[in-house]
């Protein structure tokens, strides 16, 4: 949350702003200036339309993810596009890390729209898929991968990294288009309507 009010108060773009906040992280650095140059970073989008960024690093690797996001006046959400890039380290097949970033993309975009667990007299209602509402493939966003390799000895994961920044990407290209900021998540709980 500070990170976020900090971003939100700089009046800087984020990309800037990350910028200034890892410039003594090169590896972090590669893989923003990477996302945010794949993603064509700050291109004119339509009324209702917004990128959203973020990055992070689990498992020994470094993602960052950049959202392009359409919210209807209505508050419907749709994630159109994903470009992420990744520092891994040593790849030995380059389509399984993109295979695994996009897998990590649909359970991460799963999560943050719809992803809650109810509890009713001490038991979960939603017992397997059928009650579990899941990201459907007509709403897959297209999901580029690019690696960001910054050479070294280092040996990261591929399988769970893309899974945290997708939400707060997503996120941040609604508060721009919306004005709302999200904090608790699924977004199905939030009303999302915009003037």
């Amino acid at each position: 949350p500070a990170m976020a009010l900090a971003l939100e108060g700089a009046g800087k773009d984020p990309v800037e702003l990350r910028r200034q906040l890892l410039k003594d992280h090169k590896d972090w650095l590669y893989v923003l200036n990477t996302v945010a140059e794949k993603a064509n970073w700050g291109k004119a989008m339509p009324k209702g339309s917004a990128q959203g960024i973020a990055i992070h690093e689990c498992f020994g690797s470094i993602v960052g993810q950049v959202a392009e996001v359409s919210v209807s006046k209505r508050g419907e959400v749709r994630v159109e596009r994903v470009v992420c890039a990744v520092d891994c380290g040593h790849v030995v097949n380059p389509l399984t890390v993109a295979e695994q970033m996009e897998g990590g993309v649909v359970y991460g975009l799963t999560y943050t729209l719809y992803g809650q667990i109810t509890i009713e007299k001490g038991r979960a209602v939603e017992g397997n898929f059928d009650t579990y509402q899941m990201l459907r493939m007509q709403q897959m966003p297209e999901v580029e991968t690019h690696l960001a390799l910054t050479g070294g000895d280092k040996w990261g994961g591929s399988g769970e990294p893309s899974v945290p920044p997708i939400g707060p990407a997503v996120c941040n290209a609604i508060f721009k288009i919306t004005g709302k900021r999200i904090r608790p998540l699924p977004l199905i709980n939030h009303d999302l309507s915009w003037t």
